[in-house]
């Protein structure tokens, strides 16, 4: 299908690209305000307005959470393709997400359950399909595409940053807990406000998106069943083009994918603990103050989007001077591996201090940014080498594989997550140096595999 060459918006791009920024930068705040504070209310007593859950309960609550929203993005880019449309799956999507966040605003166990469902559906609605509808407002061969999102991108980490400050300091602020009691309400319920915060920043989101929904009046219709006889053949080509088998050089590239999504799920185990156990032992065992003003531990949350914000951009033009010379991809995940690895090394000595007590916020800000260049290392390479290594004509299925990942991680890391005990430091040591070594045994292992990887890749490096 012919589209017009749209220059109305930012820096030249189609004026969508704009709405989808914020679009996706609110619904972003809204998850990871919520994210920031979840684990950290569900082992709050109920003295202090949480709901006491012992660790193990929480930690696997959180993991079933995080896993459940990767995983139904499979769905709910199949419901938006078959059913939907991407246009109508992200509107469905932010309206159920605002609803989810309304439940979790108020106290009780069952809407606190019932939040949690709604906003995994609505994610899983939203969040694949936006990123297609970005995709969408190019032409197949325009040369802004990869910039456009690299400017989507950075809304959704200035939403990640901007919410745990927000949504943390209504739900653990002593201030706002004090301005909720001179006002005659409850200030235990000041976890209830951080949620309702996060829905807002949804609800802001899904109004701007409807306020200029007929910018994509021309895209985000379902790919099936359209009327449009070209497209109707291409997809006819397409559905013949499956029926094909893998060629054995194709059979080799693959491999490599289910190879690096191994090495993925070791790095997503070890790097969700952020929401998890290093989100505890920010609560629990770090000074939370500067100059004798205490903030909330949530706050950690932010730090760790805007270290991407500060490092994509370096790292991008590491690679683009290097051109030719930049390490392959399997040598990149080897050296995402090794920083998250030298990361959870810090995080021994710390726990060591921490014996003696709270220990200095210094540390977790540098084990956040050795874990964040990793992760700049290896997010953006994976989903790169994904769309590089497979067939097109499966390059969908295995894309919903390769964030299959992040869904086994996220699920494995709450079960461990769970065996956090601030009062046994040593055990933390521990547990955060086995964390460390394997994955810096996981990086040297995929260094060693290296050189038969490229061979599998064949000239994609």
């Amino acid at each position: 299908m012919t589209k017009n060459i749209d220059t109305s918006g930012i820096a030249g791009h189609p004026k969508g690209l704009t709405t989808l920024f914020f679009t996706e930068l609110w619904e972003r705040f809204s998850y990871y305000g919520m994210r920031a504070i979840l684990i950290l209310y569900m082992v709050a007593p109920p003295t202090a307005g949480g709901l006491g859950f012992d660790i193990k309960t929480a930690a696997s609550v959180y993991g079933t959470y995080t896993m459940s929203v990767y995983l139904m993005a499979l769905p709910g880019g199949y419901i938006a393709d078959r059913f939907l449309g991407t246009r109508i799956a992200v509107l469905i999507g932010a309206v159920v997400i605002a609803i989810g966040h309304v439940l979790l605003a108020i106290s009780s166990l069952w809407l606190f359950y019932g939040g949690l469902v709604m906003i995994t559906v609505g994610t899983g609605l939203l969040k694949p399909n936006i990123s297609a509808l970005v995709g969408s407002l190019y032409c197949e061969n325009d040369t802004r595409r990869d910039a456009g999102f690299s400017i989507f991108f950075m809304g959704i980490n200035a939403g990640a940053a901007l919410a745990p400050i927000i949504c943390g300091f209504l739900a653990q602020s002593d201030d706002f807990k004090d301005v909720l009691a001179q006002a005659g309400f409850n200030p235990h319920g000041s976890w209830h406000w951080g949620f309702g915060a996060a829905g807002v920043g949804m609800v802001l989101g899904l109004a701007q998106f409807l306020w200029h929904y007929k910018r994509f009046s021309h895209i985000g219709d379902k790919v099936y069943g359209l009327g449009d006889s070209t497209l109707n053949n291409q997809l006819n080509n397409s559905n013949h083009n499956i029926s094909q088998r893998l060629t054995p050089d194709e059979w080799r590239r693959i491999s490599v994918v289910f190879i690096l999504f191994a090495f993925t799920v070791v790095f997503g185990v070890v790097s969700e603990q952020a929401g998890s156990s290093l989100s505890l032992f920010a609560d629990r065992l770090t000074r939370t103050e500067i100059w004798g003003w205490k903030f909330p531990s949530s706050w950690f949350q932010s730090v760790v989007p805007l270290y991407v914000i500060l490092l994509s951009p370096i790292i991008s033009l590491l690679w683009g001077r290097m051109g030719t010379r930049q390490p392959s991809s399997p040598a990149k995940f080897s050296l995402s591996l090794l920083f998250v690895g030298l990361a959870y090394m810090l995080m021994v000595p710390a726990s060591l201090a921490a014996g003696s007590g709270d220990v200095s916020s210094f540390w977790l800000l540098g084990v956040f940014f050795l874990q964040e260049i990793g992760a700049v290392l290896l997010n953006p390479t994976g989903l790169s080498v994904v769309t590089k290594l497979a067939p097109l004509r499966l390059a969908g299925v295995m894309m919903g594989v390769w964030f299959l990942a992040s869904a086994v991680a996220s699920r494995i890391a709450g079960y461990l997550a769970g065996f956090f005990d601030e009062k046994n430091t040593l055990f933390l040591a521990q547990y955060f140096g086995t964390l460390a070594v394997v994955m810096l045994a996981a990086a040297g292992v995929l260094a060693l595999l290296t050189p038969a990887i490229r061979r599998l890749m064949g000239g994609v490096r």
